[in-house]
C-alpha cells in the first residue's frame, strides 16, 4: 500500500553537490512525508479488504549552486509547471489460499520508475513508468489527472480519472493461471489455465484532499474507485472476486524544508 514517489533526478544533484562544493554553497532541499493508514483489497480482484500502514514521500524542490530544480523555496504542498519525478510502488505478498485453492502464492514486488507531471493552479496530469527490481520483474505504470480547487485557507481538493497498466509478465503473475495451478485446483472445477496479455488492466476515479494544520503540518486523504478490465477482468482469480476495486487513505503529514 505504499506509494512513494521521490525525484531520482533530486538525489542526483544532491551526490553533484556533496561531490563538488564549489556548487554546492546554495543549497536547498524542500519534501514531505505522509505517514498514516489505509485500506485496500487483499490483492488485484479480491472483494475482502485489508488495513495496513500506509506513506507517502513528495518531492518540492531542490538548488544546488546556480542547478535548481522545482520550487525549493515555494510552498510545500505546491510546484507549478513540469518536472521529471520517481515512481515507487510496493505490493504486498499474495497467499494462493486467499484466492483459489492451488494457486501459488505470488512475493511481495518493489516497483521503481521514473514519472513525468505537469501542474498548474487548477490541473494536473502525470504518468509514471516502474519496474518490479523485487519480485514480478515485469513493467507496470499508472496515468493520470486531476482538477483541484484551491482555498485562501490552504484547502486543497482534487478528483480525476486514473488508469493503470503493465506488460504481460504482469498480467501473468496477477491474473494468470498456469497449467500446473489449473491441475491442483480441487477436483470437480472446470476452471483451466489462463494467458492474459499486457495492457491497461484497470481505470477508475480518485478523490482526495489536503488541510494543512500549520506551515509545517497538515492532513491528507484520499479515496480511490478501480475497475478491472479487459484480460484482467476475464481472469479466474477475478472472477471469483469483484472487478470493483476501492481504497482509502489518511495520514498526517509534515513539510521539510532544508538548507544545507
Amino acid at each position: 500500500m505504499f506509494d512513494l514517489k521521490p525525484s531520482f533526478a533530486a538525489i542526483v544533484l544532491v551526490v553533484a553537490g556533496l561531490a563538488h562544493p564549489a556548487l554546492g554553497q546554495d543549497r536547498a532541499l524542500s519534501f514531505s512525508l505522509t505517514g498514516g493508514a489505509g485500506v485496500a483489497p487483499r490483492y488485484f480482484g479480491a472483494d475482502d479488504h485489508r488495513v495496513s500502514p500506509a506513506g507517502r514521500l513528495g518531492f518540492t524542490g531542490l538548488r544546488v549552486g546556480s542547478v535548481q530544480l522545482g520550487d525549493p523555496d515555494g510552498p510545500a504542498r505546491f510546484v507549478e509547471g513540469t518536472r521529471v519525478r520517481g515512481a515507487l510502488r510496493y505490493i504486498p505478498e499474495r497467499k494462493g489460499r486467499d484466492e483459489l485453492a492451488g494457486l501459488k502464492d505470488v512475493d511481495a514486488a518493489l516497483e521503481i520508475g521514473l514519472g513525468l507531471h505537469h501542474a498548474a493552479e487548477w490541473w494536473e496530469i502525470y504518468g509514471d513508468l516502474r519496474y518490479g527490481v523485487i519480485g514480478h520483474n515485469a513493467i507496470a505504470g499508472e496515468i493520470g489527472a486531476n482538477l483541484i480547487y484551491r482555498a485562501d485557507d490552504g484547502l486543497t481538493i482534487f478528483a480525476g480519472p486514473r488508469a493503470d497498466f503493465g506488460n504481460a509478465r504482469f498480467a501473468r503473475t496477477y491474473f494468470g493461471m498456469t497449467d500446473a495451478e489449473a491441475a491442483a485446483l480441487p477436483a470437480g472445477s472446470d476452471l483451466a489455465a489462463y494467458r492474459p496479455s499486457g495492457g491497461f488492466h484497470s481505470v477508475g476515479m480518485e478523490v482526495g484532499a489536503y488541510q494543512p494544520l500549520s506551515a509545517d503540518w497538515g492532513i491528507s486523504g484520499m479515496v480511490r474507485y478501480d475497475r478491472l478490465r479487459g484480460d484482467a477482468a476475464a481472469s479466474p482469480i477475478v472472477q471469483q472476486g469483484t472487478r470493483n476495486q476501492i481504497s482509502a487513505e489518511i495520514g498526517l503529514t509534515r513539510h521539510f524544508n532544508l538548507r544545507f
